[in-house]
């Protein structure tokens, strides 16, 4: 996979901000806000536990929910997300269900722009975390076309929700790529959240799973 380095270091920052959280014994969000210092990234995790009504679907049986956030590069746009999951202990099995993502680019000049771009990403970042992966042998590489390397198909795609913080009084920031590293993480921590299992290598299937630790 052409790799980002954004999307493999905040995969593996935001999962385990997730552990730190569960040693802490604190809500995810409330454990990143409090340790942010910075009032534009609280505003995106805080606008993403609203639209996802995230206290109360902590309630919801066999799902699983996770959060992750990130400012790309440190220097670009401010992206929170929810993943939701499904899980079915019966076929051992769990389906992305939704990302419901907040971004803060600052000015926005083109709303509809940006939450395509956004959208983009997040299921981009989905298939990788959940599918992508080159296979080989001692002779070579075995997915040599699109049959033979997984991609997420239309019907996998799951329910994308963006929501735009617009800041029309700040200069304009850098939206690209800021969705792929935090969907990645947000998903590795929806099914720790709903199968107790943490998978720390991508992509994260349900041969993963320890599937006695399912409630």
């Amino acid at each position: 996979m052409r790799g980002l380095g954004a999307y493999g270091n905040i995969f593996a920052l935001e999962s385990f901000m997730d552990e730190l959280a569960l040693a802490a014994e604190m809500d995810p969000i409330e454990f990143r806000l409090k340790n942010l210092n910075d009032a534009r990234a609280k505003a995106v995790l805080q606008a993403v536990r609203q639209k996802t009504s995230w206290n109360s679907a902590q309630n919801a049986a066999n799902k699983g929910f996770g959060v992750a956030f990130s400012k790309y590069k440190n220097s670009a746009s401010y992206f929170a997300v929810v993943a939701e999951i499904t899980v079915d202990k019966t076929s051992k099995t769990f389906k992305l269900e939704k990302l419901t993502g907040v971004i803060d680019s600052g000015q926005c000049i083109n709303p509809d722009g940006l939450k395509n771009q956004t959208e983009g990403g997040m299921i981009q970042s989905a298939s990788w975390t959940l599918l992508e992966k080159v296979d080989f042998d001692e002779n070579g590489v075995l997915s040599t076309d699109w049959n033979s390397y997984p991609i997420l198909r239309s019907k996998e795609v799951p329910v994308v929700e963006v929501h735009i913080i617009n800041r029309p009084e700040l200069a304009p920031m850098g939206a690209g790529e800021a969705a792929q590293g935090p969907v990645a993480a947000a998903i590795a921590n929806a099914v720790f959240n709903g199968t107790g299992t943490r998978v720390r290598d991508l992509p994260i299937s349900a041969e993963k799973v320890d599937w006695n630790k399912v409630n």
